[in-house]
């Protein structure tokens, strides 16, 4: 096996292409987006996951905080106006005469009520579980166009947390999922075709300025090359996670560094990776440096933690792993020696079209695994049986294992992943450990650099001590911008695309 073989545009690709129906190539102001996979769900609580929040995070439904990322600041979205009145309350200013899509008011009850919805336990919305994690929140409605926000704790960087809370219609059921998102957003949902198409047109009662892009339809390839050969054919404008290999048109192809970090979770409390020598093992036996520029973007950095270095709480004194198979080796034969059950299968489980070149990084990560001794199944899961592993609650009977995972934190603050990922209660976390707990804790109420320094120790701690996981990569992605646009890719695109921002060129 080639762990490093170059995806090409083979005959099937030029089948596929061919087969495609012409009406999907678009003119005047209407566009085609590209995504790596198709949504689950277009639930307003699920918009910072990328699959969804590229279609209609800031397009159909909106927030009361916008980040402004060049800056790294918050700006006004749907509120006007904050201010912090005591360590655990604050008061937001609202719009006045913003309508949601089916005519009515937004208000202040319409914020509580999206609040109230996204912390549904009954749901398991990624805005509750990655972001207010941890966060006991409560808000209530001053008057039609006044909210108060109050926390059990200090706050001191709700602002940016209000950013990912998007606000639906009050008809939005509770409870349950909906596949119908109705926010005040410049555009209105039209039709989603499961396994084909998403659809939204530009909404007239927009409260703010009328966007230059009439509709969007949305269709997703897992194989990059189709991806690119859409946009090069004028099949579609714009296509996301471009690999490498297929980024070839310095004219179409933008490289911007996004907030993701690879790692593989492993579960520490199952044999043989509940010990530490076997962790570490794991770390020492993969190659890093040798993806870089192969199957990995050249301009992709290894890393130590899961946030990057422009996260507040990104320790830049942890080294990363070297690659070294024959001390792993020697830590597996030691652990072995001890009663380590370490001839024990050990579960890879990847996703495809996580990141480009994926499956590739998959497969060869497993053999320089198994060069060490490791006994590994690679189980490749489409998203719901992923985020079924992923999340919890975990299998009671579930094996050893290694998720391949990818977390943005593109809101700038560690919190927002120090919880999710490691907290003993929260939701993608293997660890139980009352230090990380207390840590983590700590940090969440403090503020400037003493918070930026207690998150550092938590992330020194779980790297160093703990060996709690094996961190790869902070990524970078590859957009192909057809000829038709005038676009460049920010970090802003990790999560979200404004088709406000997107500019059709006027033909010359």
């Amino acid at each position: 096996m080639n762990a490093f073989r170059k995806t090409a545009l083979g005959l099937s690709t030029a089948l596929f292409l061919l087969a495609m129906p012409a009406a999907m190539a678009q003119s005047g102001d209407a566009v085609t987006i590209v995504l790596p996979g198709g949504p689950d769900r277009l639930d307003p609580c699920e918009t910072p996951r990328s699959v969804i929040g590229r279609i209609i995070k800031q397009n159909v439904v909106e927030t009361l905080v916008e980040l402004d990322y060049a800056k790294q600041t918050t700006v006004p979205r749907l509120a006007e106006s904050w201010e912090q009145t005591s360590p655990t309350e604050w008061r937001f200013n609202l719009r006045k005469d913003v309508k949601f899509h089916d005519g009515t008011p937004f208000d202040a009850a319409s914020v509580v009520y999206s609040l109230e919805r996204t912390l549904d336990p009954k749901l398991t919305c990624i805005t509750r579980t990655k972001y207010f994690g941890g966060v006991d929140i409560t808000a209530k409605a001053v008057d039609e166009n006044t909210v108060v926000f109050t926390t059990k704790t200090p706050m001191p960087i709700l602002p940016t947390l209000l950013a990912q809370l998007a606000i639906a219609s009050a008809k939005t059921p509770k409870g349950e999922y909906t596949a119908d998102p109705i926010g005040t957003g410049p555009y209105d949902f039209v039709s989603w075709t499961q396994g084909e198409n998403v659809k939204i047109k530009r909404f007239d009662g927009y409260w703010g300025e009328k966007p230059k892009i009439a509709e969007a339809t949305y269709v997703w390839r897992t194989e990059s090359s189709v991806a690119a050969a859409m946009v090069e054919t004028g099949e579609a404008d714009l296509a996301f996670s471009i690999a490498p290999q297929d980024a070839t048109n310095p004219d179409t192809d933008k490289v911007y560094p996004n907030s993701d970090s690879a790692m593989f979770r492993l579960s520490a409390d199952i044999p043989p990776l509940n010990d530490i020598r076997v962790r570490k093992a794991f770390n020492l036996a993969i190659d890093r440096k040798a993806f870089l520029g192969s199957v990995i973007s050249d301009k992709a950095e290894l890393a130590t933690q899961q946030v990057g270095p422009s996260v507040l709480g990104h320790n830049a004194k942890l080294v990363p792993w070297p690659y070294d198979p024959e001390q792993a080796k020697a830590l597996l034969a030691e652990a072995k020696a001890a009663g380590v059950p370490v001839d024990t299968e050990i579960r890879m489980i990847g996703r495809p079209g996580m990141f480009a070149n994926s499956n590739e990084f998959v497969e060869a990560a497993a053999e320089m695994l198994r060069a060490v001794g490791f006994k590994i199944k690679l189980d490749n899961l489409e998203m719901t049986q992923w985020l079924e592993a992923a999340n919890k609650p975990f299998a009671a009977n579930r094996e050893a294992n290694a998720l391949l995972t990818m977390h943005d934190n593109n809101s700038g603050d560690a919190q927002f992943t120090a919880f999710f990922k490691y907290h003993s209660d929260g939701r993608q976390s293997e660890l139980h450990d009352s230090k990380v707990d207390k840590l983590i804790a700590e940090a969440g109420m403090a503020s400037g650099e003493e918070r930026a320094k207690l998150y550092q120790e938590t992330f020194r701690y779980i790297y160093e001590d703990l060996v709690a996981d094996a961190p790869l990569f902070h990524m970078v992605n590859y957009m192909r911008v057809g000829k038709r646009l005038d676009f460049t890719p920010t970090i802003a695109n990790a999560v979200e695309l404004q088709l406000a921002k997107l500019v059709v060129k006027q033909p010359s």
